[in-house]
């Protein structure tokens, strides 16, 4: 069975577990503590907004998902599926988002990506059957089942923050690719999510000692 991330305690025991399986991780972990759980609601609707949120700013993402909910309520997929194109995208929506939320909701609708049972796979399998989804990129898989599921081993090899904190955490020549970086998490099973959580924390704490901008956009987000 895989392992679920939904307290502060079993951040704590995730924790504990990776330093024990790799050293150079306690300096992180002195530096940043414990890091945040970030959690958010899942099903059809917390996807959608994954979706909605990408290449935009938290205040773009904010207010465009303001007006979908208010329009749309409840948010599910038949919704979705009967919205008019023109009314989504005065909501805020481009048309590659629409296509994608209209793609994910005839999954959900037809019982093709059953969110519920995620939960019940391993990471790596879950994240196959979501990005076998039109309009569902790796980062948004992995964003999913971090964030909505709490899965402790998603591990997002594409996201470009992480990449840099990796670069930074290890002293590398140059950010690693996502390949590399699947590479590099290999040893950090099953606790892989929590080391993402872990290095976010540390690219934050490092950007904002350092005084750079802070700008965490995924590779690729979707397809």
């Amino acid at each position: 069975m895989p392992s679920f991330i939904h307290t502060e305690a079993d951040l704590e025991e995730a924790i504990s577990a990776l330093i024990a399986m790799d050293s150079r991780l306690d300096p992180i972990v002195a530096l940043t503590g414990l890091p945040p759980l970030r959690r958010r609601d899942g099903g059809f609707a917390g996807l959608a907004s994954i979706v909605v949120s990408q290449q935009l700013s938290t205040a773009s993402a904010a207010a465009i998902w303001e007006r979908l909910i208010a329009a749309y309520d409840p948010f599910e997929p038949g919704h979705i599926l009967r919205a008019r194109a023109p009314r989504l995208a005065r909501l805020g929506l481009s048309a590659a988002k629409i296509r994608a939320l209209r793609a994910i909701a005839t999954a959900v609708d037809t019982g093709t990506l059953d969110l519920a049972g995620l939960a019940e796979l391993p990471a790596d399998d879950a994240h196959a059957a979501l990005v076998a989804v039109h309009g569902i990129g790796p980062w948004t898989a992995d964003i999913y089942l971090l964030s909505c599921l709490g899965h402790a081993d998603a591990w997002p090899a594409g996201d470009l923050a992480l990449q840099e904190a990796a670069r930074l955490a290890f002293a590398l020549a140059a950010r690693p690719a996502a390949k590399a970086m699947v590479a590099l998490a290999e040893p950090w099973r099953p606790w892989r999510g929590v080391a993402a959580r872990l290095l976010w924390t540390y690219y934050r704490t490092v950007k904002r000692r350092d005084g750079a901008p802070i700008n965490p956009t995924p590779a690729n987000p979707t397809r």
